[in-house]
């Protein structure tokens, strides 16, 4: 494998610092409505999941039931704290830069909340017409399915098994994995935890940085090696 076919980038925790003010939304939503939680639990807990699926697992594990409403309260005041705050992680625009070939976004977000956070830390055009939302693919399965991922490669087409996809969350290690793709954890963004490497490693990915510094060079020692 002289070098990917594709680079596919997350965007919640690998491009964008926003996994940890989400967080902090929903742990406010969710102690109000009864399951007391701090964000630093639900971030590593429920890492790369839509709002939707960590209210669902909630419910079964705790039987405690929601109410729906509680989904447009947390996209609404998710989105307002994005809009202020969002920030890129430190040293993303180099990296991505330096993926010459092809490069896409697959992520769980919503299109508009993806295009408003691109826009706000400059990183669109390096994106423009390969951003995949999974609520746009024909499945509209979020991650842990591997569905966005597929997705994004026949559109581009490019060979998954020649795919690096660059994850910060076990959910989305898992579903590039089931997608046939090789993963690159990442551990530099606000919402990390010790053990969170060792998490990323168990659930499939070939190495772990915490930098994206690190990025050019992984890539290029990974594809020098190919898996099997």
């Amino acid at each position: 494998m002289a070098s990917p076919e594709l680079v596919i980038f997350d965007c919640d925790g690998v491009l964008v610092d926003s996994e940890i003010i989400a967080a902090r939304v929903e742990a406010e939503i969710l102690s109000a409505a009864g399951y007391e939680i701090s964000p630093e639990e639900l971030a590593e807990t429920y890492a790369g999941l839509t709002f939707r699926e960590i209210m669902l697992r909630i419910e079964r594990e705790a039987a405690i039931p929601f109410q729906i409403s509680m989904l447009d309260e947390v996209e609404k005041r998710v989105d307002q704290r994005l809009k202020a705050e969002v920030k890129p992680i430190e040293g993303v625009h180099e990296a991505v830069a330096s993926v010459t070939g092809k490069r896409a976004i697959c992520s769980n977000s919503s299109a508009e909340r993806l295009d408003m956070m691109l826009t706000r830390v400059r990183l669109k055009p390096f994106f423009e017409g390969v951003i995949f939302s999974s609520r746009d693919t024909p499945s509209q399965k979020p991650k842990p399915a591997p569905d966005v991922f597929l997705h994004a490669a026949e559109a581009l087409g490019a060979n998954p098994a020649k795919t690096f996809v660059i994850e910060d969350s076990i959910h989305g290690i898992q579903g590039a994995k089931l997608a046939g793709m090789r993963v690159i954890g990442f551990t530099g963004a606000s919402h990390t935890h010790p053990g969170h490497a060792d998490m990323l490693t168990e659930a499939g990915a070939e190495t772990v940085i915490r930098r994206h510094a690190d990025l050019p060079a992984t890539l290029a020692a990974l594809s020098a090696w190919s898996e099997g």
